[in-house]
């Protein structure tokens, strides 16, 4: 079984490559396969179970844009072929059709999804997450310059149970593709969301027990009741 991250020089803020650290202890036999931003991703050509992108920076967003543009259309080709994918944080811009900032930063995306990033630099959005995901809940945080705009709500990941989705007007969160998964969340995801971890190694054609299960369980558990509490607060500072 084979997982390739994409651009992990550049795509490893808060902690997203956790993420695969806990899929590499749920597998410990996993082959991973790391990809920089000067060479041609292997899931283009090879068979890969699960390519994975974390967040990155504003510029690094650019530098994802810039590295994935000359392999568009066969990115979309393996997307439309249902290749299993993953992109958490702020990456998932890189997709839309174009980052707007206050300061300054402006640039197209790769155009697959009908959204444009628009940033407040002095004005970051930090807040955490409920929502639903077919028949489980998901935790999560969010923590971004901006949110995006203007995507139909048929492609969304997540549905808003508490906080914000893609923006602050809309319920949908995230961006589904026939198997290409991208979430503004982080946390890291998997570690946070058990259910969701088993049912993405489910997918990938993988059984049994998750990594410290029982641990991670209680910890979901407990952090869900916090959250459907009246008295929590999703927005933080």
């Amino acid at each position: 079984m084979r997982v390739e991250v994409l651009y992990p020089e550049i795509c490893n803020l808060f902690g997203d490559l956790a993420n695969i650290r806990y899929l590499k202890l749920c597998l410990p036999e996993l082959e991973l396969i790391e990809t920089d931003l000067k060479s041609r991703p292997v899931f283009l050509d090879e068979q890969v179970d699960l390519v994975y992108m974390g967040s990155t920076t504003e510029r690094g967003l650019q530098l994802v844009v810039q590295a994935l543009s000359p392999v568009r259309d066969q990115l979309l080709a393996r997307i439309d072929a249902g290749q299993l994918m993953l992109v958490t944080g702020n990456t998932l811009d890189a997709f839309g059709l174009s980052v707007h900032s206050d300061q300054g930063l402006d640039f197209s995306g790769l155009g697959l999804f009908e959204t444009r990033a628009e940033y407040q630099m002095l004005k970051r959005h930090n807040s955490m997450f409920l929502g639903r995901f077919e028949d489980m809940e998901i935790v999560g945080f969010k923590s971004l310059f901006g949110l995006s705009y203007g995507a139909p709500a048929e492609e969304a990941l997540f549905q808003t149970l508490r906080g914000v989705g893609r923006n602050a007007d809309v319920k949908e969160e995230g961006f589904l593709r026939k198997n290409f998964m991208a979430t503004y969340l982080i946390g890291p995801i998997l570690p946070m969301n058990p259910p969701f971890a088993k049912w993405l190694l489910a997918q990938m054609g993988a059984s049994g027990e998750l990594a410290y299960e029982q641990t991670a369980q209680e910890a979901y558990l407990r952090r869900l009741a916090e959250f459907h509490s009246d008295s929590f607060d999703f927005m933080y500072h």
